[in-house]
This record gives C-alpha cells, structure tokens and sequence, in this order.
C-alpha cells in the first residue's frame, strides 16, 4: 500500500472512530524546483519539497475541515480529533455533502500529466541562460531583467469515506516545467519592455529557449517610442495574450458560487445568447498534457469535457456539489481544492474555439483602430459587468500597425463585448484558459485629444 493510501486511510479511520460519519481527506506532495539569472549569472536557485495532508468530516448536516504539514501518526490523531469535535459544534448546513458515489470516477482515463524526470538544475540554468543571451543578441536591446525557469512535480491523493467504509481511493501525478526572459528595449525613460515565457507539463514540450528570448527581444522593441491614440470610440482586436482575460471573466460570471450569490451579471442568463452566432465556448479536463486536466475533480467525480457556449448560447454553469445542489442542479465536476480550502467550482483548460479568418483578415476588416497585446489593472467587474482597462500595443491605420500606442485606457461593458466579439484562427493552448486573437467594436477608447 502507498504511503498516501495508508496515511489517509489511518486518519479517515481514526476520524470515524471519533464520531464521524462521513470524511473526505486529500495528500498533496510536492516537489519544486526554480532558478533565476540574469546578465548570464545565476541570480536565485530553491529547491523544495512539501507533504500536506486535509481532512473534512461530517457529523450530520454540520461539516468542519483541518490541515497539517505533520504527517505522523500523532497529528493524524489530533486532527482527526479537532475536525470531528469542530465538526460536532459546526452551523448545520444542508449543502454541505458529498458528492454522489454514482458519479465517482470508476476508471480515470491516462492524461499524460506527469514528466517524472526532474530536469538538473545545470541544465534549467542552461535554459534560462540560452533565452536571455538570445534576446540581449537582438540589436536594440539594451538590459535584462532576466530569465527564468522551472520545474515542479506533485502527487495528489483522495480518499472518501462512508457508512464505515472507503468509498473512493484514488491518486494522480502532475509536472510543470516553464521558462521565461524579460528584456528592456531603449533607454532613459524611452524604455520599453516586454516578455516571452513558454509552459508545459512535459520538458520536452517547452518551446526552443533561443526563441523565448528572441521573441521577447522583438516584441520590446517594437514598442518604441509609443504615442497615445486620440480618444474615442473604435474597434480593437486583442492578440491571445489579452483575449485569454476575457474568457476568465466568463468563467468568473458563469462560476456555480457566483451565481448562488447572485453575485454575477449573467445570473439570468442561461439558456440565452450572450454571444454571437457561431461561438463555442469548451471546458476540457481531459485534454492530453493540458494545463489544467485532471482524471477526477476535487470531490472524486469524473470529469468530462462540458459545452459552456453552444453557438452563442450559455448552455452551462461551472459547479460543484454545494452550488449544483443550491441551484437545484447536477455537478458538472468542476470542484477543485487545496491545503485548507474546501471544495469549490473552478474552470479547467476553458477555451474559444478558433474562427476563420486571420488576425491579419480582422486587422484589415478593423481598418482604423487599436491591436492590444497588454492590459494593466484589474477593472473588470463581473457583479456589474463592467470593464475598464490600462492597455498598450498599436494602433492600426488602413488595416496595418501603423505605430506603438501606450497609456491608454479603453472601455465597456462585458455583456456588449461578448455579443460583439469576432474569433480570429489563432487559438494556442498557451495557458489553462485560451482565447484566439478577439476583434471587438465599438470599444471607448481614452487617450489623447490632441
């Protein structure tokens, strides 16, 4: 038996012998692995390992939770001992429960999560060494604010007991390599600067180093000398970097605890068109080496790909056991949680569907207007739905970049931006949640009045 298995196993057992009626307990380790250089010399390298354990029990409708990094069997004893007196004292609430064992994952399919392999840290130094010589060899660079990169491997275990019994008893590996360079361009207070980083969960699927650094190298440059757009109304096209925060604000409006409390500006919306005709909107837990898929969710239920956006329509909420059941629906399997938390309705690797035409076609299609490639701030509001952002990037004439733009706030609302927005061909799976390149119009724009 794993060690994982027989720790939860022993404290979920010591839990019911206590006066537990039912429990659910979860073990993460973790093992993590960062460096960063800059200017070729090694600035910062950590190396970690963690094990952490939590438990949930249930006495009744009255629920309490405890964690703890101490794994011996002393503290499995006195948590199990503090959850079910805590529990035993605990509010009555009827939504707090399990999920139903019918929906438990009986044979989680093999998402290639895992790279087993740690990289050396000569050789993640290496890397990072690589993206940032690329990048200071691009004439125009001027400074390094350095690169880095990484690699992280984790081991999550869930056991589930009731009627005096495990029910449930399941673990997955996951890895997480990543690097990234960040340059400077120009100088004085002309100085511009951007980034390039590239994420995997298996080393080998990191993009090439040099290419980091050299993509960070040109996009710095070529936000030289920016000017501001004159304020106005006008349409913009957001490249994938930015359209990606507009697929979270969905997930934000469309999360089951959102919509319990009320506390969304699409709580009245499903079943209606909030999109145009023609977009998909997909949540993939099971997508192969995908950032965010998991073979089960944080309750055991088995995961599946769900339709959030079917032609425009809002098909889905994003729940869990409690919002399902205070919304008088089913989980969709979206409960997600970690050391100290308990479960709660989170999105996976949530994405757009590509459309047909290119950025370039949308670029011309735009003819005068603005091509975002960073926002600033956090003014989007998804109670109201309100948006409001800091941006930079450029401004295109006659469906071309004609110049660099900075300090530049542009404006609306998320119900008329969605309805608006025109998907570009571009769809990377770059983040856990993605976006192709996004055209919107008649988006307020304030600059200069000059």
């Amino acid at each position: 038996m794993s060690e994982w298995h027989s720790t939860l196993e022993s404290m979920i057992g010591i839990a019911m012998s206590l006066g537990a009626e039912k429990a659910d307990a979860v073990w993460f380790d973790t093992t993590d692995i960062s460096l960063s250089c800059r200017g070729g010399v090694l600035e910062g390298l950590e190396r970690s390992e963690s094990r952490a354990i939590t438990l949930r029990t249930f006495v009744g409708e009255r629920q309490a939770m405890v964690s703890s990094t101490d794994i011996s069997l002393k503290s499995l004893k006195n948590l199990a001992d503090s959850a079910v007196r805590m529990a035993k004292v605990a509010p009555p609430d009827a939504l707090s429960r399990l999920a139903s064992e019918e929906l438990y994952a009986k044979a989680p399919p093999a998402l290639d999560l895992c790279d087993p392999v740690e990289p050396a840290a000569d050789w993640l130094f290496a890397q990072a060494k690589e993206a940032e010589d690329a990048a200071l060899s691009i004439p125009g660079i001027t400074n390094s604010e350095g690169a880095d990169a990484g690699y992280s491997r984790s081991n999550i275990g869930l056991m589930i007991a009731s009627d005096g019994s495990i029910r449930f008893a399941r673990d997955y590996a996951t890895s997480h390599a990543s690097l990234s360079a960040s340059v400077l361009a120009g100088s004085g207070t002309g100085m511009q600067r951007d980034y390039d980083f590239t994420t995997a969960r298996h080393v080998s699927d990191l993009k090439a180093a040099k290419m980091i650094g050299e993509n960070a190298a040109h996009r710095a440059i070529k936000r030289l000398h920016p000017r501001k757009a004159k304020s106005g109304t006008m349409p913009v096209l957001y490249d994938p970097r930015t359209s990606r925060q507009l697929l979270s604000a969905l997930a934000s409006a469309i999360n089951g605890s959102s919509i319990v409390r009320g506390s969304s500006f699409l709580r009245g919306d499903m079943g209606k068109r909030i999109f145009a005709p023609g977009i998909t909107i997909i949540d993939d837990p099971l997508r192969k080496r995908g950032l965010a898929s998991k073979p089960f969710d944080g309750e055991a239920v088995a995961t599946k790909k769900l339709q959030v956006v079917e032609d425009g329509i809002l098909a889905s909420w994003i729940l869990d056991t409690r919002s399902a059941g205070a919304l008088d629906l089913a989980t969709t399997g979206h409960a997600t949680r970690g050391l100290g938390s308990v479960p709660s309705p989170s999105s996976t690797n949530l994405y757009m569907e590509a459309g047909a035409a290119s950025p370039e076609a949308l670029m011309k299609q735009m003819g005068n207007g603005l091509f975002i490639t960073e926002t600033f701030g956090t003014g989007i509001n998804t109670i109201t739905g309100d948006y409001s952002q800091g941006v930079s990037g450029f401004l295109v004439e006659h469906g071309e970049i004609a110049a660099p733009v900075a300090e530049i706030t542009i404006a609306g609302h998320l119900r008329d931006m969605f309805a608006r927005m025109i998907p570009a061909d571009d769809l990377r799976f770059d983040y856990a949640t993605n976006a192709p390149s996004l055209l919107i119009d008649g988006m307020a724009v304030a600059g200069s009045n000059a």
